[in-house]
C-alpha cells in the first residue's frame, strides 16, 4: 500500500493503539495492496478516550462494554449493575486499554 495512505491512517488513529503496536501495524499495512485500503477505511475503530466518558457516564448499565462490542460482558455489568459499582469503577482504569485491545483485533483480519 502506499506509505502516504498509511502514514495518514496511523496519525488519523494513533490515539486508537498502544503505542508499542504502530510499528507493526505500520509495516502490515505497507504489506497490503492498495485495494485494502478501501475495506481499511470501514473497519469500526472505536475512540479510547470516548469509551472511558461513556464508561463514567453509563458504565454502571455495561453501556461501556456494549460500545466497543463486548456484548457478553455488557449484559453481565447490566444484570449485577456493573458489578454492585465494583467492576463499574475497575473499568474506569481498564476501559481504555479494552478497547485499544478490541481495536487491534478489528484491524487483524487486514493484517494478515
Amino acid at each position: 500500500m502506499d506509505a502516504a495512505k498509511v502514514d495518514l491512517f496511523i496519525m488519523t488513529h494513533a490515539k486508537s493503539f498502544e503505542t508499542h503496536q504502530l510499528s507493526f501495524i505500520r509495516e502490515q499495512l505497507l504489506a497490503l495492496d492498495n485495494s485494502a485500503w478501501v475495506m481499511l477505511q470501514h473497519v469500526p475503530i472505536k475512540d479510547p478516550v470516548l469509551s472511558l466518558i461513556v464508561s463514567i457516564v453509563g458504565g454502571h448499565f455495561g453501556i461501556d462494554r456494549f460500545l466497543i462490542g463486548d456484548i457478553g460482558l455488557g449484559f453481565a455489568k447490566l444484570l449485577t449493575c456493573g458489578g454492585l459499582g465494583v467492576w463499574t469503577i475497575a473499568d474506569w482504569f481498564f476501559i481504555m486499554d479494552a478497547t485499544r485491545a478490541r481495536n487491534l483485533t478489528r484491524l487483524h483480519p487486514y493484517l494478515v
